[in-house]
């Protein structure tokens, strides 16, 4: 009797052992199979959907900078796209991403700033550069404007921000004016804001005192905030609808093995965050709006992106 109990206790043991392994097996392979398809889903999109080269751009050169992790140098273009029309280039930037001292550096150009538009020969404001020749222009007269190198650009459609900062829930941002737009009140101090929200506070110009300028600050306060947020992001199913939404609003030269070794060598950029304004002074020719950028702030700049002091 006492074996046979031994031998029934035995094989209940050897039975949950088994049941168990199978539900820990089971639930492995289910996550490995969410995560597989996370990183399919991401690598498809990317490089089908998403990956437009530029000529103005030799990514060969940019793959061996990140393999070295040198410092790198992104456009980041904010589009206004309408309906059978391309749109301008509502935001400019250049972030730059230092991975050996982990900063990351976001300047802002003027919409308004008047210079050459490569390919064109004669000066515009510099946005109209993406509606005469597409991202490849825009990224030939930054890079003229500045006298610098662009490893990549990414182009975000403006109203696919909503949709991005849905995706992530919300994002945080500090205010620095206090301001109703009769939708929204927008308080002093750290400001929560879900996509739409986000867009009125990125819109708005005419209560700022500072106008554009304020503009772009604000958008600059965005971009921070969704990466800030974005970083943080640990659901997966966040993360696959956040992939689906960049899919349909974004464009870049990078591949999905460019993100990847970014995401591994220069994820720690994001800890010294700082920002700038170029500035200038307006003026009207031909009565038409211009921001005159001084040639002592360009070089002032291009010392700030290249790392090169500039005296000023």
């Amino acid at each position: 009797m006492d074996q046979k109990r031994t031998s029934k206790k035995t094989k209940k043991k050897s039975l949950w052992l088994k049941v168990s392994i199978a539900v820990i097996l089971i639930l492995v392979l289910s996550v490995g199979g969410y995560a597989y398809s996370i990183y399919h889903n991401a690598k498809t999109t990317l490089n089908d959907k998403m990956h437009e080269p530029v000529k103005a751009i030799d990514t060969k050169k940019t793959k061996v900078k990140i393999k070295d992790a040198e410092v790198l140098n992104v456009l980041l273009l904010g589009v206004d796209e309408r309906e059978n029309d391309k749109g301008r280039s509502d935001a400019m930037m250049v972030l730059t991403l230092d991975p050996k001292n982990d900063k990351m550096q976001l300047v802002s150009i003027p919409r308004d700033t008047r210079t050459e538009i490569v390919g064109k020969g004669f000066e515009d404001k510099i946005n109209h550069a993406y509606a005469f020749g597409g991202s490849d222009m825009a990224v030939a007269t930054v890079e003229n404007f500045l006298n610098i190198d662009l490893d990549y650009y990414v182009r975000m459609n403006m109203e696919g921000l909503e949709e991005v900062v849905n995706q992530l829930g919300s994002i945080t941002v500090y205010n620095d004016i206090a301001w109703d737009d009769g939708k929204y009140e927008f308080g002093f101090g750290p400001t929560d804001m879900d996509g739409d929200k986000t867009m009125h506070f990125v819109r708005m110009r005419k209560q700022d005192p500072d106008g554009d300028f304020g503009r772009t600050k604000r958008q600059r306060q965005v971009i921070q905030g969704i990466v800030n947020k974005g970083a943080s992001v640990s659901s997966v199913t966040k993360i696959n609808g956040m992939i689906d939404v960049l899919g349909n609003n974004m464009a870049t030269n990078m591949d999905f093995s460019d993100m990847k070794n970014m995401l591994s060598q220069y994820k720690n950029t994001r800890k010294n965050f700082t920002d700038y304004q170029m500035k200038g002074t307006g003026t009207k020719l031909d009565g038409i709006y211009y921001l005159i950028v001084a040639d002592e702030e360009v070089e002032k700049v291009h010392g700030m992106i290249t790392g090169v002091e500039s005296g000023i």
